[in-house]
C-alpha cells in the first residue's frame, strides 16, 4: 500500500462556464453548482493524491462558440507554466461547444500532459476510450449549438415578416415600449427626423445637414446598457444623416433579406418625402462616381492621423483649373465639417516629403535614400514604410508631427500647419489633360511599347518605373493589338462620343482577330456610346 509521500499530487484546475450574464449576481450560481460538483469529485479521488487548486477559473456570460474568454485563456497560461495536471468540468460543453476548438484543446492537453475529466459524464482522457467518448460528445455539442443558431436566426426573421421589434437601439425617433415590445414615437426625436429629411431635400448635401444640426445643439440619440453605461449624445456625422434617410423604418416598414415589410411601428415621414431623398442620395451617387471619386492610396494611408480629434487621415484630390492637389483630409472634418478640426487637411506632397526626410535621418537604410526610393512602385514604398513606422500623428494645435516606430520608438518634430498648405502643384499633383481617357491610354500604350523596345525590358520592370499595377499595364498594353484604322480614330477624332466609350468595351474589340470586324464592333460602340 503507497504511503502519502509515494501518492504522487495530481493539480486539479476546475473550469466553469456559462453562457449568460443573467442570475451571476446572485449568492449560489450554476458556476458555484459547477465548481461544487467537481470538488466533490476530486474529493472521491483523493487517495489517488487529487487536489483542486484554489484559483477560480469563472467564464460568467462567455460563449462556447470560440475560445475568445478570460478564465480559459488564464487557464491555457497556467497549464504552459506547469502549474496543472488535471483540467476538471462539469460537461463537456462547458470547455468548448466547437469540435474544431475543442480538439485543438485537447490536443494541447496531451502535449502538456494534462488529463481532462468531465464529471457527469464519467470518464477522461487517460483511455483511448476516453478520448474517443470526448470527440462524439463534442460534436453533437457543435450540432446541438448550430440547430440552436438555426432555430433563432429563422425565428428572427419570422418575427421581422410580421413587422415586429426584435431587439437592439431604438432609432432615432423611436423610443422601445418595454411592456407590449414594440416601437413607440419619441415626439421630440421624431421633430429632428422630419427635420433632417426637409433640410437634405432643400441642401442635397449629407454633410450640410449635419453642420446645420450640430450648430443647433442636435445630438445622436443616447442609449444605455443595463449595467448603466450610456453611449450616443455626441455630435452628428454624415453618416449618420446617411443612415437616417436610408432608414424605411420612418415610413413604417421593416427591411428583411432586402424586402420591406409593413411593421408594427407608426410611420414619422410621408412615401413621397422618403421617395424624394432615395433619388436625391442615388443622384449624388452618381455623380461621386462620375466624377472618379473612386478609393485612393496614398504612402500615408491608414498611418497619418489628426491628434487634435483622433481620427485618420485619408488620401484625397481636388480640381483646380487644370491640376489635380492631392491631400489628405481628416475623416472628422470631413464629417462633421471643417470647424471641428484645427488641420482640416494637409498637402500629400509636402507632409510625405517631410516625413520622408525626418525618416532618412533616423533610419540609416539604403532603401529610403532618394535616389533609390524613386525607382521603387508605390506598393514597395508602401511595404518598405510600414515595416518601420506604427502610426504618424499630427498635432495642428501644438504644431507637432510625432512618429511612432516599431517598436514602440517615438520621433517628435516641429511641424506648423502653414508648411503643409497652399504648395504649388508638383509631382503627384500633376497636371490632368482634356484627352478622352481611351486617347491616353492607346498613347501610353505605345510609349510602353517603344520602351520595351529600347531598353529590351519586361512589362513588370515598366510597372515598377511606374508605379502601376501590372495586370493593369497588361490591359492597356494590350490596345496597341487593335486594328490600324481604329487606332487612328481613337487618336485624331473630334466626335465627342469617345469620351463615352468605357475601356473595358474594348475587350469586344480585341475578341476579333479580323481588322474588318474590329472596325464592325467600333462603329456599333460608338454609335450605342
Amino acid at each position: 500500500m503507497k504511503t502519502d509521500k509515494e501518492i504522487k499530487r495530481v493539480l486539479c484546475a476546475i473550469y466553469t462556464r456559462v453562457s449568460t450574464s443573467e442570475g451571476l449576481e446572485q449568492a449560489f450560481t450554476s458556476l458555484d453548482n459547477q465548481r461544487e460538483s467537481a470538488e466533490n469529485y476530486i474529493q472521491s479521488q483523493k487517495s489517488e493524491g487529487w487536489v483542486a487548486l484554489p484559483q477560480r477559473y469563472d467564464d460568467g456570460g462567455y460563449t462556447g462558440a470560440n475560445t475568445d474568454r478570460p478564465a480559459l485563456q488564464k487557464l491555457i497560461a497556467d497549464i504552459k507554466e506547469g502549474k496543472i495536471d488535471c483540467v476538471i468540468v462539469y460537461k463537456v460543453d462547458r470547455l468548448s461547444r466547437s469540435l474544431l476548438d475543442f480538439s485543438q484543446l485537447l490536443e494541447f492537453f496531451d502535449q502538456n500532459n494534462v488529463t481532462f475529466v468531465s464529471t457527469t459524464q464519467h470518464f477522461n482522457t487517460r483511455t483511448s476510450m476516453g478520448r474517443l467518448t470526448l470527440n462524439i460528445l463534442s460534436s453533437f455539442s457543435q450540432f446541438e449549438r448550430e440547430i440552436i443558431s438555426e432555430r433563432t436566426r429563422d425565428k428572427m426573421g419570422a418575427a421581422k415578416r410580421k413587422g415586429k421589434w426584435i431587439g437592439g437601439k431604438p432609432p432615432l425617433g423611436y423610443d422601445l415600449d418595454k411592456v407590449n415590445h414594440k416601437l413607440i414615437i419619441n415626439p421630440q426625436e421624431a421633430r429632428i427626423v422630419r427635420e433632417i429629411f426637409n433640410l437634405y431635400l432643400e441642401k442635397r448635401s449629407l454633410l450640410s445637414v449635419a453642420m446645420a444640426l450640430n450648430e443647433k445643439g442636435y445630438k445622436t440619440k443616447t442609449h444605455a446598457t443595463l449595467q448603466g453605461k450610456k453611449y450616443g449624445g455626441v455630435s452628428l456625422k454624415s453618416t449618420n444623416i446617411q443612415l437616417t434617410l436610408k432608414n424605411p423604418f420612418y415610413i413604417g416598414k421593416v427591411s428583411y433579406h432586402g424586402e420591406l415589410y409593413p411593421g408594427e411601428q407608426d410611420r414619422i415621414i410621408s412615401d413621397e418625402l422618403f421617395q424624394k431623398a432615395q433619388a436625391i442620395l442615388a443622384d449624388n451617387r452618381r455623380e461621386r462616381k462620375i466624377a472618379g471619386t473612386t478609393k485612393n492610396i496614398g504612402l500615408l494611408s491608414s498611418l497619418l492621423r489628426c491628434k487634435a480629434c483622433d481620427a485618420s487621415m485619408y488620401y484625397a484630390y481636388s480640381m483646380k483649373g487644370k491640376y489635380k492637389y492631392y491631400y489628405y483630409l481628416c475623416m472628422n472634418a470631413q464629417k462633421r465639417g471643417y470647424k471641428n478640426c484645427p488641420t482640416r487637411l494637409v498637402n500629400a506632397q509636402t507632409i510625405e516629403n517631410k516625413i520622408l526626410g525626418y525618416l532618412r535621418k533616423a533610419i540609416p537604410n539604403d532603401k529610403l535614400k532618394e535616389e533609390i526610393w524613386i525607382t521603387s512602385s508605390l506598393q514597395d514604398q508602401m511595404i518598405l514604410l510600414r515595416s518601420f513606422v506604427k502610426q504618424i500623428n499630427y498635432d495642428a494645435n501644438e504644431g507637432l508631427l510625432e512618429i511612432i516606430l516599431h517598436p514602440d520608438k517615438s520621433l517628435r518634430f516641429e511641424l506648423k500647419l502653414e508648411d503643409l498648405k497652399h504648395i504649388p502643384p508638383h509631382k503627384k499633383d500633376i497636371e490632368v489633360t482634356k484627352e478622352p481617357p481611351l486617347r491616353q491610354n492607346l498613347i501610353l500604350a505605345h510609349q510602353v511599347a517603344e520602351i520595351m523596345k529600347e531598353k529590351n525590358c519586361s512589362l513588370h520592370q515598366i510597372s515598377k518605373w511606374i508605379g502601376m499595377p501590372h495586370p493593369r499595364l497588361c490591359q492597356i498594353a494590350g490596345m496597341i493589338n487593335i486594328s490600324p484604322k481604329v487606332q487612328e480614330e481613337i487618336i485624331f477624332t473630334s466626335d465627342t462620343q469617345l469620351y463615352r466609350v468605357p475601356e473595358y468595351r474594348l475587350r469586344d474589340i480585341l475578341s476579333e482577330t479580323d481588322w474588318q470586324k474590329q472596325q464592325e464592333t467600333w462603329n456599333k460602340l460608338l454609335k450605342s456610346a
